[in-house]
């Protein structure tokens, strides 16, 4: 009788193992796994935030800096045929307006620059519309493009144009967000402008310095 006991308790402790393991062994797999997100939702918002990779910060991005020009030469500017050193300092803005085909940016530069021709104070306001590759969102810190747009001037000698045609070459480096959403740039380049009702122009080279902010 203890015999049969014993084998009937065997038999049964055996045929209970498979249910016992299934139940506390872990489940795995896609299903398992999305379960497991669903019911922990701050550990995957943790996860998704942690792995997202950075940007150059939404769609917009603006720099704001102050250049000064290296070589400036003006030509029939206030009555002589050549002067040098005419350009003073400025004012540059650069406003990111939309992006082409993840390959280049359009922008508009907008420019305050103070000149000295025949030893006279000149200034004026200039606005461009600029092409600049690569696009910001790349994060490529090397960068270079083109502009051309119109010069308002402010103040301007006597019997010169009140506007002209202004175009620039550009080639610079930019690191965004190096303090959470500012960032810095250089840049260097070409300024040139012709005086659209006097025959004034003006042939420069520039450096410009400053902060990069994306939004």
């Amino acid at each position: 009788m203890l015999y049969r006991i014993l084998k009937l308790s065997f038999v049964v402790s055996f045929l209970s193992l498979p249910a016992y393991a299934g139940s506390g062994a872990p489940k795995v797999g896609r299903a398992a796994a999305a379960k497991y997100f669903q019911n922990n939702t701050e550990i995957g918002t943790r996860y998704v935030a942690s792995d997202a990779p950075s940007s150059a910060g939404g769609d917009r991005y603006m720099t704001i800096g102050v250049n000064t020009f290296t070589k400036s030469d003006a030509f029939s500017w206030g009555g002589s045929t050549k002067e040098t050193e005419v350009g003073k300092w400025g004012i540059d803005m650069n406003y990111r307006l939309s992006q082409y085909n993840n390959l280049l940016d359009y922008s508009l530069r907008v420019s305050y620059q103070e000149y000295e021709p025949a030893n006279q104070k000149a200034n004026k306001l200039i606005f461009m519309y600029a092409v600049t590759l690569p696009d910001a969102e790349s994060l490529f810190p090397l960068y270079f493009g083109g502009a051309v747009g119109a010069g308002v001037f402010l103040t301007q000698l006597p019997d010169e144009s009140p506007v002209t045609l202004d175009y620039s070459l550009y080639l610079g480096m930019r690191l965004f967000n190096v303090f959470e959403s500012t960032g810095f740039y250089l840049e260097g380049g070409l300024k040139n402008h012709l005086q659209l009702t006097s025959n004034g122009q003006l042939n420069g080279t520039y450096v410009s310095a400053g902060a990069v902010f994306t939004f």
